[in-house]
């Protein structure tokens, strides 16, 4: 299989890679990406079930009964199903480092390392050099999808979608125009874009934005001391909520139970190396105490998921780490394998690439598990004033904010990697590419409607297992 790669673009001239943009256009058009052609032996299901194979077998229930709640949930679990679909749809021929699954929920506040708050891409599981354009199609569609579930109107959806386009479009004419190193150092100031948001947005929908501002503050290892764990007989453990979080001594016997926590030391020794020498030295002044397995997201069900509690100074002095196993890229099939010997690798050079400011502890180990299989793990923090948006509250003027927020991102994110310039000439100054995918978003959203009943009927067949209420 050939690597997925971005061709080399520093040898041209901005000239050419202008040239390269306007010729890609000739042979894609922009109102092209409005196309979405379906394959007539395409089957959701059967794909959905064939990423079960390498899943925790007990969690394969609750990922269903959460990708069941809504379309909207159904969407967040089946990148895999939509990277197949965009495989079919036109593409200039200019690649990036994708997020592969940018939709409006993975994208939030988080901590830089200098403690501002930031606003950026947060989930890199599926990350590839790929279409620049699947990327927007997959945030677009996902606006679409939660305006249908918010019961927004058609035009108030095309508003929202547009917006997004729009975003993604004038910020990656204005990147084009900037330095390397401009581009580089770009970040949202989240508490000038407050004040900018006071101006489209409701006063009752400004105080909610600081209130998630406030709270992501709060969110960190000591607050998550509280909410995650307990002292038990005088010592620190992580607090069952099974089937959600399980600790390790509840998942196995004393014996697997003893070795897997020795193998996970041993994964934090050999990830250590891969951070920078002076946070593998903060690292070193850490302890683990505990471990334990916990469900996350809705995609990511039945992946190997672990939360790590590690303790400092003392009590008070707590770390907590996630380290998340990391498989095969969806978009690997049509995009070509990653250039890296594992999936940990891809991810966090993945995360590195677009992220304007990243976790000081994200890091990544390949290890043996106890079945004797090789796992591919990365590591970062659990919570570090980690916050999202409500989106099922968002009134559409909201959501029209957000989307633009998201579509500027998701363009600094882009042109960090990518040859902004040529991808920028490629998207010319006229609104024809956001009206394009604004008409896929709707369209993609029917075909997800339709995906979300076909698993429903599945469920209730019992072709299917469902878990509700996790």
């Amino acid at each position: 299989m050939t690597r997925s790669k971005i061709a080399p673009f520093a040898d041209r001239t901005v000239a050419d890679r202008v040239q390269l943009g306007k010729h890609a256009r000739k042979a894609t058009p922009l109102d092209s990406h409005a196309d979405l052609t379906i394959r007539s032996d395409r089957d959701p299901v059967t794909m959905l079930v064939a990423e079960d194979a390498t899943r925790v077998p007990e969690l394969v229930p609750i990922r269903y009964g959460r990708m069941l709640v809504t379309p909207f949930t159904f969407y967040r679990g089946a990148a895999g199903v939509m990277a197949a679909d965009l495989a079919g749809t036109p593409i200039s021929g200019l690649r990036t480092q994708t997020c592969g699954d940018a939709h409006l929920s993975n994208f939030g506040l988080f901590a830089s390392a200098e403690r501002t708050l930031v606003f950026d891409i947060n989930d890199f599981d599926e990350t590839l050099p790929g279409p620049w354009e699947w990327d927007v199609k997959r945030l677009v569609a996902s606006l679409a999808i939660a305006g249908r579930n918010n019961g927004y109107s058609a035009k108030q959806r095309r508003r929202v979608a547009v917006a997004a386009g729009a975003a993604y479009r004038t910020a990656m004419r204005d990147f084009a125009r900037r330095t390397n190193l401009e581009v580089w150092y770009a970040q949202l100031a989240i508490e000038s874009l407050v004040e900018q948001l006071g101006t489209v947005l409701e006063p009752s929908q400004v105080k909610r934005t600081k209130e998630a501002l406030q709270k992501a503050r709060t969110r960190d290892s000591l607050h998550a001391l509280d909410k995650l764990s307990s002292v038990i007989d005088g010592e620190r453990r992580i607090t069952a909520l099974p089937p959600i979080v399980v600790p390790v001594e509840d998942l196995l016997p004393d014996a697997s139970a003893d070795k897997l926590f020795k193998e996970m030391q041993d994964l934090l020794h050999g990830y250590s190396r891969t951070l920078p020498p002076e946070r593998r030295q903060l690292l070193a002044q850490f302890r683990l105490v505990h471990m334990a397995r916990k469900v996350v997201g809705v995609g990511s069900v039945g992946t190997r998921s672990w939360i790590l509690l590690l303790l400092g100074r003392d009590d008070s002095d707590p770390l907590f780490l996630q380290a998340k196993e990391a498989e095969a890229s969806v978009l690997e099939e049509y995009v070509g394998a990653s250039e890296f010997a594992h999936h940990g690798e891809r991810v966090v050079a993945g995360q590195r690439a677009m992220q304007a400011s990243g976790d000081i502890f994200l890091g990544t180990r390949r290890v043996q598990g106890i079945d004797g299989q090789d796992r591919d793990f990365y590591v970062r923090q659990l919570r570090d004033w980690k916050g999202s948006a409500e989106v099922e509250k968002m009134r559409p003027s909201g959501m029209a904010a957000y989307a633009s927020l998201c579509g500027w991102t998701l363009a600094r994110a882009h042109a960090r990697s990518g040859d902004r310039v040529a991808i920028a000439a490629y998207l010319g100054s006229s609104d024809r590419f956001e009206q394009a995918v604004a008409a896929f978003g709707e369209s993609y959203a029917d075909v997800n409607e339709k995906d979300y009943a076909l698993l429903m009927a599945a469920a209730r067949d019992g072709v299917v297992p469902m878990q509700t209420g996790m």
